[in-house]
């Protein structure tokens, strides 16, 4: 049985006073059965990392350096994000694809160095509303998988979480049907499945497309939907708690 990871994306949003009471906030509240992690902004995360001791509640960071060490301003390497309390890092979200124009091998590499310290990956994955009326869903959503398994084999995806973005339903108050959801989760586990079955029986994929505390219970009630990775309801704790409350026994 897969655990129900929520994930919130906090992405460049909040400041040193709103972050202490929405952590705090999250600590307050009840769960219920799912697993929690937060994605802070990273000036933010030893702040919010030292707050999260004991909680249970996961630390990650919304992005990771493709390599190791060096000439690279403004980068933040996964040996530091894991010095910092990380256990999660996102790689590969459909902002940095489009806004920074991350390749597949691009996010790859960021995946294989996470996997390297330990940390666990919320590899990206999902089409545009072009792609998607276009009817080529799968083949994005496939092209995305096979560079990573290129790169890291199917146990770099044993060691990771997958988080299908459809990227016309992210910012959009738009939202995958459950129908639609499950559908594109499903063919994840199946392409991962003609690989290595175990493993894809194993692997969490959340949803991460503006759910929220109304859709929420009707898209984690799908079989192969194992989570949300949260944007702006995330921001708020309560809508946050909210959804992790939504998971069904």
């Amino acid at each position: 049985m897969r655990s129900v990871l929520i994930a919130g994306n906090w992405k460049m949003n909040g400041n040193m006073q709103s972050v202490i009471e929405l952590v705090e906030g999250i600590k307050a509240g009840d769960p219920g059965k799912a697993k929690l992690a937060v994605c802070p902004p990273a000036v933010y995360l030893m702040k919010v990392g030292g707050m999260l001791d004991d909680s249970g509640i996961a630390l990650g960071s919304q992005n990771v350096c493709d390599h190791e060490s060096g000439a690279y301003t403004g980068e933040i390497s996964a040996a530091m994000l894991k010095e910092c309390g990380c256990r999660y890092a996102i790689v590969g979200h459909s902002e940095r694809r489009s806004h920074y124009l991350e390749s597949d091998q691009l996010v790859a590499a960021r995946f294989a160095m996470a996997i390297a310290v330990g940390l666990t990956p919320i590899l990206c994955v999902g089409e545009t509303l072009l792609e998607r009326e276009q009817g080529v869903t799968e083949a994005v959503v496939a092209r995305q998988l096979d560079a990573v398994i290129e790169l890291s084999g199917i146990g770099g995806i044993a060691g990771s979480v997958i988080a299908y973005e459809p990227v016309w339903a992210i910012g959009t108050g738009k939202v995958a049907s459950p129908e639609q959801a499950q559908a594109v989760h499903a063919f994840i586990r199946g392409k991962l499945a003609a690989v290595d079955s175990e493993i894809a029986k194993r692997v969490q994929i959340l949803y991460g497309g503006s759910m929220n505390p109304s859709n929420a219970a009707e898209l984690l009630s799908q079989a192969d939907i194992d989570g949300g990775l949260i944007g702006g309801a995330s921001l708020k704790a309560d809508d946050f708690l909210a959804i992790a409350r939504s998971v069904q026994e």
